[in-house]
């Protein structure tokens, strides 16, 4: 599985000087306290119509330790909505039969993420790689340093698509309410994975996110699934995001028949 550390190895070995990257490059405009060091707590920056500017790069909140209960650890742990969208729900997740049964047969490591297919729509949030948002007043287009991927949410006031083609990350409009940008999603393929346990995203989904942030520092998400063909009722995952300062994107490709897989921990 690439991570970033992967991607600076591989640019070391082919000998491109670090100084030809923006690894280390200051991010500008970052609030500071009075010892110069960045004021996270800040109240977040705004874009000229008045509305919270969700724009920089950011990571999962809250990683897991790497110790040997959670073996897979890089420069870049995972969290643990990374391994269950779901983890934390009181109520656990409302399956359907059919998901409920294929989650408990599905076969070691065929997790589609571990063999390089794209994460898709809301995985990405999670994925153990750094994202960056880049917000304009008609469009904000979240870009993943995972297979150079990317998503783009419309804020053009367009409808979503009634039959639309599938894809990994769907169709998504989004509007303001308050502070909060509201984005709605359909389009989904019918064979996505939320997460490495397995909960689906079908054909059928609908996805509800709600993106908040607070502060400078901070970016709250609280993702809605409403998809009848693998659940019975919606359900509602909250995550947390942290500002990640003075750094650029990596490339980091994974392709299919990718060999990795073969050398992760068995447990």
């Amino acid at each position: 599985m690439p991570v970033r550390m992967n991607a600076l190895t591989a640019c070391l070995l082919i000998s491109l000087p670090l100084s030809g990257q923006w690894l280390k490059y200051p991010t500008a405009g970052v609030p500071r306290t009075a010892d110069g060091k960045p004021n996270l707590t800040a109240p977040a920056p705004r874009t000229a119509d008045g509305k919270p500017d969700l724009s920089g790069m950011w990571d999962m909140a809250h990683k897991l330790p790497c110790d040997d209960i959670n073996r897979i650890c890089t420069d870049n742990p995972i969290s643990a909505q990374f391994g269950n969208l779901g983890a934390g729900l009181a109520d656990g997740v409302p399956y359907q039969q059919w998901a409920r049964d294929r989650m408990k047969n599905k076969g070691v490591n065929t997790d589609p993420y571990l063999h390089c297919i794209a994460p898709g729509a809301p995985r990405m949030h999670t994925v153990p790689f750094i994202k960056k948002i880049v917000q304009t007043p008609a469009l904000l287009v979240i870009l993943n340093e995972f297979n150079a991927n990317y998503r783009q949410i419309f804020l053009d006031g367009r409808p979503l698509p009634e039959d639309p083609q599938p894809s990994w990350n769907g169709y998504s409009t989004g509007h303001w309410e308050g502070d909060t940008l509201v984005v709605e999603s359909n389009g989904f393929r019918d064979d996505l994975w939320l997460d490495t346990v397995g909960n689906p995203l079908t054909s059928t989904g609908r996805v509800t996110e709600r993106f908040r942030r607070p502060n400078y520092g901070t970016m709250n998400i609280e993702i809605t699934i409403n998809d009848p063909k693998a659940y019975t009722r919606p359900w509602t995952a909250k995550i947390e995001q942290v500002i990640v300062l003075d750094t650029d994107m990596l490339d980091s490709i994974c392709l299919e028949n990718e060999k990795d897989i073969e050398h992760l921990p068995k447990k």
